[in-house]
């Protein structure tokens, strides 16, 4: 389950309408993948990125979008969903008046992530990184498989067009064929990820099987069905 933000213009007034709702509900969205649903606001990619450093100011991770075509992304943005419905589940907290301009909608997310690049039918390239991925640190690499020989700090997030391989502790976010490859994997050392993520298909932290937690393991999806198993 994922929780939608749909802010509506002027978004300065949204923001200030967020912010005295999570005053009466502290701590809503900690830990909750949050989809940004740009359809009701008309935003360049600047004002896409200054509402998403404003939302992550406010401890709110954005971890796709909607609403939006691709191709008017740049690639440092989070991936665009499509295809997914909306769940009977909507966000039921104090202070949370129906007639609220800030709208948190539970959604089932059932579609694959679109990047904003085109990828070339060449041999895709890699991306290796030697130093662990720090809390806060958003690695996103559109065009091929991405290596990181340390670990990925929670709060930190990679992002790959191909498959991603952690050989340290993986305890952020892993986000694999976020260009639409279905065949993308995600392997690595230790299991203890928020979220993880191949061709739109994801699982959080409170839906893995607790007992793949904190070992090596790889994630794939088979039938629309994302997959994990153990490695030892």
């Amino acid at each position: 389950m994922a929780f939608v933000l749909a802010p509506l213009a002027p978004v300065a007034n949204w923001l200030e309408e967020l912010d005295n709702w999570s005053h009466t509900s502290p701590g809503f969205f900690v830990g909750r993948p949050i989809i940004l649903d740009l359809a009701a606001i008309a935003l360049e990619q600047a004002g896409i990125s200054q509402l998403i450093a404003s939302l992550s100011e406010r401890g709110i991770r954005i971890v796709g979008l909607e609403g939006i075509e691709p191709d008017r992304l740049c690639t440092s943005l989070p991936p665009v969903l499509k295809g997914g419905r909306q769940s009977a589940a909507e966000a039921a907290e104090p202070g949370w008046g129906g007639d609220s301009k800030v709208v948190a909608m539970a959604s089932q997310r059932q579609g694959s992530a679109q990047g904003s690049a085109q990828v070339s039918n060449s041999e895709p390239s890699s991306l290796l990184l030697e130093s662990p991925i720090r809390s806060g640190q958003s690695i996103i690499f559109p065009a091929g498989d991405v290596t990181v020989l340390g670990a990925v700090a929670s709060g930190a997030e990679v992002v790959a067009g191909g498959s991603i391989h952690v050989y340290g502790a993986l305890r952020g976010r892993a986000m694999a064929g976020s260009m639409g490859n279905a065949r993308a994997r995600i392997f690595c050392s230790r299991n203890e990820a928020e979220l993880i993520s191949v061709d739109g298909y994801y699982q959080t932290a409170e839906e893995m099987d607790p007992n793949l937690r904190g070992r090596p393991a790889q994630c794939w999806l088979e039938d629309r069905v994302l997959s994990i198993a153990a490695l030892d």
